[in-house]
């Protein structure tokens, strides 16, 4: 393929002028570079704010990001995908994303359907905990990750794991300009007749200019024409701080010195070609940075490339570039190596001439229009191979794995079942909830066979903790208690008082011991009453799970037959009301467990034989299941940062196991009201999710002890395994086994009818 063949549009996102930063030019430069080389592709900008701050931007930015705004983030990611991009292309370092490190930055990209380059402005042998958590979702996200010197290569194989052929160097980016002896340049800011040292970029303390200003007396001894000209503005972020103290502190030490003539300080963020002009006037570039860890630096690539001889700390970008004699190093904060160095330099012509020659020459390999082929080689690269955050491995089995109560007993005491927990340890400083314990109630009734004794002794803790949690006085149940057992609040949620309804519904009816069935059934008549004063859809449904599993036992039972009916044409009436083209669903926007509204339609429409009810159900789950099956086939759950965008399809992270159950439940109605396979196959793809069938290839759920770890996010899952996660996945492993026994039965009735036929 011929460079820019096949590309039309390039998402670029990173800082943009007029913000003043490093990031920002390059940026622009980047922008310009591509476009110059590759006039047939558009390349929009996606600029970072930072701040609050907003700004002038050119029309090339389309669209511009709040660093602390994570809903921007999602909205950017729409707006790429409708602009119909073929390659994402990022400038990372971590202070100019939103979250801990620069995490919010992921979100953008999980949403994104091109695939994804980085460039990595900083990388780091000793990342922090967030800082090596976001560089490894970058590297699952990408397609290739971009360095700017061979020591990130390193680093990101070292420290990260990273594949080579994950890893692209491309030297950083220059103007093209002819080699000239600055003699028209210095005339121009009225340098003639000096030795001209310069340093540029933004003033921070990391920059170590006091490290040359120190080492002006010695410099000046031997050559008094030289002039250091420190050329750039304070840094925003240390004038928000402490104003131009800084700046105000190098200025006294020049004085103090003795050396306040020698050295000028150009305050002010100049235009590129302006700066070039600086460089081209100076005789030796200095860059004093006391940091080891500077993977890369646009001002050093830009002397070399203006054949500028240059005297540096060994920072990692200056080892390398200045490598064969393009350069000389001084250990950090060293002022007599600066002094002696730069004076040896400055009275040895011969040796600047030759030095100038050899940076001009490996300038021209970083020249823009280079910088740009290589940048398009791997965009063209990363189109061919399409995105590596889905995965792309073989099938795996969906063998069921068998119900096990080891991770349940794991988190429970004799109070309840916690809430959460620490990878597999339970986290008690979370205490319990309600929400928590009606599901492991309803569980317990499931489990058989040597699991029947330890299952009857938890469901009665269960139960003693949904009774303490119902509040008569205000007609709800308490949700959330500490670990001191004290309640957190008075009332729960709505939704946490359907659920809580619902386990009472069914133990009412499916409890093995008749004295727990009498409790579910006594509280359910207490509390049933109170369902009609709930304003949730979800609560709702929850409610008419509960009235439907009450009339499985108590088939005239009339409160619960009320509730589907009231209930039941509420939701019909909410789905009137919130359906589009193309949104089939009660709301104009999506939320958590949201197979259990079209589960719930559905069993009151057979309960009441109501079949507008069954076919409200069966229509808002189909639409469901095809906006929850990813393009290769696998079930895709809607992912939490989906919720509240109004008529929008789901994201795809982070993904709970919370609504893989409830696809499969849901599912299994439909099957048993239709006959159709289309829905055994929807709960097996759902179920198969839990076992490694999803966008990351990554499975949830133990066959060891029935544990589930606590969600599918971008770059991995979370490796906690709570309460909610654990009993979602054993939920699932008992309808999957139910679903085997159920298809051996019914083989085993058609054998039989064909021999007596």
């Amino acid at each position: 393929m011929r460079a820019g063949q096949g590309l039309k549009r390039v998402a670029l996102i990173g800082n943009c002028p007029p913000r003043l930063c490093g990031i920002a030019t390059f940026t622009a430069d980047v922008h310009a570079g591509l476009r110059a080389a590759f006039p047939n592709i558009d390349v929009d900008i996606y600029a970072m704010n930072d701040g609050g701050k907003r700004y002038d931007y050119p029309p090339e930015v389309v669209f511009s990001i709040d660093q602390d705004d994570l809903g921007d983030y999602g909205r950017a990611a729409h707006r790429i995908n409708a602009s119909g991009a073929d390659v994402v292309c990022v400038q990372h370092e971590y202070g100019i994303y939103g979250g801990a490190a620069g995490t919010y930055l992921l979100k953008l990209l999980d949403r994104v359907k091109a695939p994804v380059e980085v460039t990595l402005h900083t990388v780091l042998e000793q990342p922090s905990p967030e800082q090596r958590s976001v560089i490894e979702g970058l590297v699952r996200r990408a397609s290739r990750l971009v360095v700017m010197a061979e020591k990130g290569r390193q680093i990101l194989r070292d420290v990260h794991g990273v594949a080579d052929d994950r890893i692209a160097v491309v030297l950083h980016g220059v103007p093209d300009r002819p080699l000239g002896d600055g003699a028209k340049e210095k005339a121009q800011f009225g340098l003639s007749g000096h030795c001209v040292l310069l340093t540029f970029g933004l003033l921070s303390p990391n920059k170590g200019i006091e490290t040359v200003i120190r080492a002006m007396p010695a410099i000046v001894a031997a050559h008094s024409d030289t002039l250091y000209v420190v050329l750039g503005a304070t840094h925003p972020h240390l004038v928000a701080r402490e104003g131009e103290a800084y700046r105000e502190r190098l200025m006294a030490l020049a004085e103090e010195l003795g050396v306040s003539a020698h050295v000028r300080f150009v305050d002010g963020f100049v235009e590129q070609e302006r700066l070039l002009d600086y460089i081209a006037a100076a005789d030796i570039y200095v860059t004093p940075y006391l940091n080891e860890a500077q993977i890369v630096s646009g001002t050093l690539s830009y002397a070399v490339a203006l054949g500028r001889p240059v005297v540096s700390t060994p920072y990692w970008h200056a080892v390398e570039l200045l490598a064969e004699g393009r350069g000389l190093l001084v250990d950090f904060g060293d002022s007599a190596g600066f002094a002696g160095r730069i004076t040896s330099l400055l009275g040895d012509p011969e040796e600047r001439e030759a030095m100038s020659r050899r940076c001009w020459a490996k300038g021209r390999a970083m020249i823009w229009s280079e910088f740009a082929r290589a940048y398009v080689a791997i965009f063209q690269e990363a189109v061919r191979s399409g995105s590596p955050l889905l995965f792309r491995g073989g099938e795996r089995s969906m063998e069921p794995v068998p119900p096990q109560l080891a991770a349940i007993e794991r988190l429970s005491d004799a109070c309840g079942i916690v809430q959460h927990s620490i990878f597999s340890v339970p986290d008690r400083s979370h205490g319990y909830c309600v929400d928590d314990n009606c599901r492991a109630l309803m569980l317990m009734h499931r489990f058989g066979g040597e699991d029947t004794a330890s299952a009857d002794r938890l469901a009665r803790i269960y139960a003693a903790f949904v009774q303490h949690a119902w509040n008569g006085d205000r007609g709800r149940f308490r949700n959330f208690m500490s670990f001191d057992r004290s309640w957190l609040e008075e009332e729960g949620s709505e939704d946490s008082f359907g659920r809580t309804l619902w386990s009472l519904g069914v133990t009412a009816s499916a409890a093995r011991g008749h004295e727990l069935r009498l409790w579910a059934a006594r509280l359910f008549d207490q509390v049933a009453p109170h369902a009609r004063a709930l304003g949730s859809p979800r609560a709702w449904a929850f409610s008419m799970l509960a009235a439907d599993a009450m009339l499985a036992t108590h088939p005239g039972h009339e409160l619960a037959l009320s509730l589907l009916r009231d209930l039941g044409g509420r939701l019909q009436a909410l789905l009137t009301t919130s359906r589009r083209p193309g949104w089939d669903w009660f709301e104009p926007v999506l939320a958590y467990d949201n197979a259990r509204v079209p589960e719930a339609l559905m069993r009151a429409g057979r309960r009441l034989g109501d079949e507008g009810l069954k076919a409200d159900g069966l229509t808002t789950l189909a639409w469901l299941d095809h906006i929850q099956t990813s393009e290769e086939g696998r079930f895709r759950a809607v992912g939490t940062d989906s919720f509240g965008r109004r008529y929008a399809l789901p994201l795809m992270f982070d993904q709970q196991p919370l609504e893989a159950w409830a696809t499969i439940d849901a599912a299994r109605i439909a099957a048993e009201l239709t006959g159709f396979d289309r829905w055994l196959e929807t709960a097996r793809r759902a179920y198969a999710w839990y076992l490694g069938a999803n966008d990351l290839g990554l499975p949830l759920g133990s066959s060891v002890d029935g544990g589930c770890f606590d969600g599918l996010m971008s770059d991995r899952v979370n490796l906690n395994q709570g309460a909610e996660s654990v009993l979602s996945f054993q939920f699932a492993c008992c309808a999957m086994r139910e679903m085997t026994e159920k298809a051996e039965q019914d083989r085993s009735t058609l054998k039989t009818g064909i021999v007596a036929s």
